[in-house]
């Protein structure tokens, strides 16, 4: 069995409830544990009663982390979510003694195939992390961190556990939306690892694993029929950064940042991710529960609406889908 953690809010619900429902295509035995951000997103995720889903709302996370309520109140709340992503690891290895290993997802996170080649890769370890692997253009974005915080496993031994709470510590000290000092969120602190973990720790070597918009390039793809490769490996999961759905119909790709794909392979990804994205609010909506299918936008630790023209900049030259 598995056991993995993430958070979202019901600005990513039909992602969260997608990425749970790619794991279960894999066949793979698992455990989601979820912090749901708000109440809309937990009052869903307990009426679907997924038999290998466990929500628990925000609120009981900061209860048993108080120090988290002082972090909330000096940082936006995109900020405030980066803040919280060493704290679910350590909160679900507390609360759940027999675990030994944990693994971070991000909401975002889509599996093509069963994730066992990276618990076989981690091997004994204590600590496994993804690089981003840019590519020589994109070398730039290095300011950002060397890894990505998106999949991470923590085993419950002493250099799993001291790594989680000095990461902890230091996100509550700052973890801010911008570059500063060789910081930047909650992720470029990982840069240090390698130095301070040693061989404890394992640097995801499989191409198929952390494929993303910034690194697609750096590997050959190959594609016959469903079956996918990466640089030689079979793909896992995709990590679908940046995409912005403005209604069932049309999709901003997010793209543009980074380097367009060939427009077969665009399709099947992008595509395919938006047919399971309307596939789980078909589901949601045989329940009877109405999930708008568009996305509202983190503005200034506000959330609204992003007007027309804000839309229309942010999608020109991204592909429409229908």
């Amino acid at each position: 069995m598995r056991h993995f953690c993430t958070y979202f809010d019901s600005n990513y619900l039909l992602r969260g409830l997608t990425l749970y429902r790619s794991l279960m295509k894999t066949g793979c035995e698992f455990r989601l544990y979820v912090v749901a951000l708000d109440e809309t997103t937990l009052r869903t995720l307990t009426s679907l009663g997924l038999e290998h889903l466990e929500a628990i709302p925000l609120t009981e996370l900061e209860a048993w982390a108080p120090s988290l309520l002082v972090a909330k109140a000096n940082r936006r709340l995109i900020e405030y979510y980066f803040t919280l992503t060493p704290h679910l690891p350590l909160f679900f290895l507390e609360r759940y003694p027999k675990l030994d290993l944990i693994t971070y997802l991000d909401a975002d996170l889509y599996f093509y195939s069963s994730p066992e080649p990276i618990f076989t890769e981690m091997g004994k370890c204590s600590i496994l992390i993804t690089p981003h692997r840019y590519p020589p253009h994109l070398k730039a974005q290095e300011i950002y961190g060397l890894y990505n915080v998106q999949y991470q496993s923590f085993r419950r031994d002493p250099i799993g556990l001291a790594c989680l709470e000095r990461w902890r510590d230091q996100c509550l000290e700052w973890c801010y939306d911008r570059v500063e000092d060789g910081k930047y969120g909650d992720q470029a602190y990982l840069d240090e690892w390698p130095m301070l973990y040693g061989v404890h720790l394992c640097i995801l070597q499989h191409r198929g694993a952390g494929v993303a918009p910034w690194n697609w390039s750096n590997s050959t793809i190959t594609r016959r029929g469903d079956e996918v490769q990466v640089g030689g490996d079979s793909l896992i999961f995709y990590h679908f950064h940046g995409i912005k759905i403005f209604s069932p119909w049309f999709i901003s790709n997010g793209l543009l940042d980074w380097g367009m794909m060939p427009w077969r392979l665009m399709r099947w990804f992008y595509v395919g991710y938006l047919r399971e994205l309307r596939s789980t609010r078909r589901l949601l909506t045989r329940n009877g529960i109405d999930v708008p299918m568009r996305d509202r936008f983190i503005r200034g630790g506000s959330i609204g609406m992003t007007t027309m023209k804000e839309v229309l900049r942010k999608a020109w030259g991204q592909a429409t889908i229908g």
